[in-house]
C-alpha cells in the first residue's frame, strides 16, 4: 500500500478521533460540572476539576481555590472534592484529620447525607438535562409538519418532478392523507397506496387545484445512513436513489425492503443515482434486532438506510411547551429502549453485539459528524442520556454505587466500614473494566 492510499484512511481516521473526543469532552464536562456547581451550592470544595486524565497541559486557580485543568488524555475527567484521597473519592485520612471541625463541612465526607446524595446524583441528572436542552433544541430548529401537508423542498431524484414548493396534498391516488402527527394512521394511508411507479396527485396551487402524476410516494432514497452499517460501510450518502437490486427494478422503499429481508444475508449487486451519476456497488445486509412496540425485538436483516417521502414536507416551530414535552419524552424513550435492550441481551434475547466498546462509539461519532452537524449534535444528546444512565447503575466506583451506599446510610444510620468500601470499590471497578474490555471484543470482532 502507497503513501497515496493511506492519506484518505489516515485523513478519515482523525475525523473519527476528533468527533468521538469533541463528543466525549462535551458529555464528560457536563457530568462533572454537575457534581461540581451541586456540591458547591451544598456547600461542599472543590480542589480540582479536570477535563481529562494524565499530565497537566493547561490550568488555572480560581478565587474559590479550585484547580481548572486540561489534561492530555481526554477519555474522561473527574472533580476531587476537599479531603477525597484521590479522584475516584475515598476519605483522604491525613488531610480529613488536619482540618478543623468547622472546615470538615466543606469536605465530601464531613458533609450531611443529603449534600453528599445531591452531589452525586448531579452528575447523571445533568446528562439528562442536556439530552433535554439538545433535543428541544433541534426539534425547534426542524420544525413539525405544517397541516395540511405542505411541500417543502423537492429531493433530487431520477425522474422529473412537477411538484413544486408551497403546493398543499389535497390527495394521492384519489384519497386524502391524514394528518402526518398521527404517525399509524400515516403508515396505513402509506401501505394502502398502490404500489406503482407513478401515482396521480391533486396539490392546491394558490387558488388553483392541479392534478399531475408524480414518482411513488416514498421511493427507495436515503434521507440519512445508520453509523456502522453494511451502507455505511459501503460508502452511502444522503440523498442516494436505489435504482435497482440484483437487477430487478425498484421504485418503493418497501420493495427494497423486502429484497434485503429476503436475502438472509447474501450480497446483494445495487445500481445506485447519486447526482445525475448511476453507481454500482454491492453490499451484505447485516442481522439487526430492532426494538417492537411491546418491548420485545426482533432479528431482521438490514442494509441501514432511512427513507422518507419524495419531498421534504414544509415545516413550522412548535411551541416552546410542545417542544420540551418532545425532548424529555425522546429522553426518555432513549433511557427504556437502553434498558429493554441490556436485559434481553442478559437474557439471551438478543445478541450480545448490540453492546459497542469505546472503538464502535467513536466510529460513530466519526459517521455522525459526517453527516452534519445537526446529526451529531442529536448523536451527543443520545450518548449524554447512555452515560447518564450508565452511571445510575448500582455499581461501586459509578454514581449508583455511591447512591446505594448512602441509602445504607439512610436506613442504618452509619456509612459502610472502610475495609467494606474498599473490597466493593474492587468488586466494582473489576466490573466495569470487563464490560469495557467486553464491549472492546464486540467492536473487533462482532459483524
Amino acid at each position: 500500500m502507497d503513501l497515496v492510499t493511506l492519506i484518505p484512511q489516515f485523513g478519515g481516521l482523525l475525523w473519527t478521533l476528533l468527533a468521538f473526543i469533541v463528543a466525549l469532552s462535551v458529555i464528560v464536562a457536563i457530568h462533572e460540572y454537575g457534581h461540581y456547581i451541586v456540591g458547591r451550592w451544598s456547600g461542599i470544595d472543590a480542589d480540582v476539576f479536570s477535563l481529562g486524565f494524565g499530565p497537566v497541559i493547561y490550568s488555572r486557580d480560581d478565587k474559590r481555590g479550585t484547580r481548572w485543568q486540561i489534561a492530555l488524555f481526554p477519555l474522561g475527567g473527574y472533580v476531587k472534592f476537599r479531603g477525597d484521597a484521590n479522584p475516584s473519592g475515598g476519605k483522604d485520612e491525613a488531610a480529613m484529620s488536619a482540618l478543623p471541625e468547622s472546615e470538615r463541612r466543606r469536605t465530601m465526607n464531613g458533609a450531611p447525607l443529603w449534600a453528599r446524595a445531591a452531589t452525586v446524583a448531579a452528575g447523571p441528572i445533568f446528562n439528562f438535562i442536556l439530552s433535554i436542552l439538545v433535543f428541544t433544541g433541534v426539534f425547534m430548529a426542524r420544525g413539525v409538519v405544517s397541516e395540511p401537508i405542505t411541500v417543502g423542498d423537492l429531493r433530487p431524484l431520477p425522474s422529473v418532478q412537477e411538484l413544486e414548493p408551497g403546493d398543499e396534498i389535497v390527495e394521492i391516488a384519489g384519497v386524502a392523507p391524514p394528518s402526518f402527527e398521527a404517525a399509524a394512521d400515516f403508515e396505513s394511508f402509506l401501505d394502502g397506496l398502490p404500489t406503482e411507479p407513478v401515482l396521480d396527485y391533486t396539490v392546491r396551487r394558490g387558488e388553483d387545484e392541479i392534478v399531475f402524476e408524480g414518482p411513488y410516494v416514498y421511493p427507495p432514497i436515503a434521507t440519512s445512513v445508520v453509523p456502522r452499517s453494511a451502507a455505511d460501510d459501503a460508502g452511502f450518502r444522503k440523498g442516494d436513489v436505489i435504482l435497482t437490486i440484483d437487477g430487478a427494478d425498484v421504485f418503493a422503499f418497501d420493495q427494497l425492503r423486502e429484497k434485503v429481508e429476503g436475502s438472509e444475508g447474501a450480497p446483494l449487486d445495487l445500481e445506485i443515482w447519486r447526482d445525475g451519476e448511476v453507481i454500482e456497488t454491492t453490499l451484505t445486509p447485516r442481522r439487526t434486532d430492532e426494538p417492537q412496540p411491546d418491548n420485545s425485538f426482533r432479528t431482521v436483516y438490514r442494509i441501514g438506510i432511512v427513507g422518507g417521502l419524495f419531498f421534504e414536507p414544509a415545516t413550522e416551530t412548535p411551541g416552546p411547551w410542545d417542544a420540551v414535552s418532545s425532548g424529555v419524552a425522546q429522553t426518555g424513550m432513549i433511557i427504556e429502549g437502553s434498558i429493554s435492550g441490556l436485559w434481553h441481551m442478559i437474557t439471551g434475547a438478543i445478541s450480545t453485539c448490540n453492546l459497542s466498546g469505546p472503538i464502535g462509539i467513536a466510529e460513530t461519532s466519526g459517521s455522525m459528524a459526517s453527516q452534519g452537524t445537526t446529526n451529531f449534535i442529536w448523536f451527543i444528546a443520545v450518548l449524554s442520556t447512555a452515560v447518564g444512565l450508565l452511571n445510575l447503575f448500582p455499581v461501586p466506583v459509578l454514581d449508583g454505587g455511591h447512591l446505594c451506599f448512602y441509602a445504607y446510610e439512610a436506613v442504618s444510620g452509619r456509612p459502610p466500614s472502610d475495609r467494606a468500601l474498599k473490597v466493593l470499590m474492587s468488586i466494582g471497578l473489576t466490573l466495569v473494566l470487563s464490560l469495557m474490555v467486553f464491549g472492546i471484543t464486540n467492536d473487533l470482532f462482532c459483524p
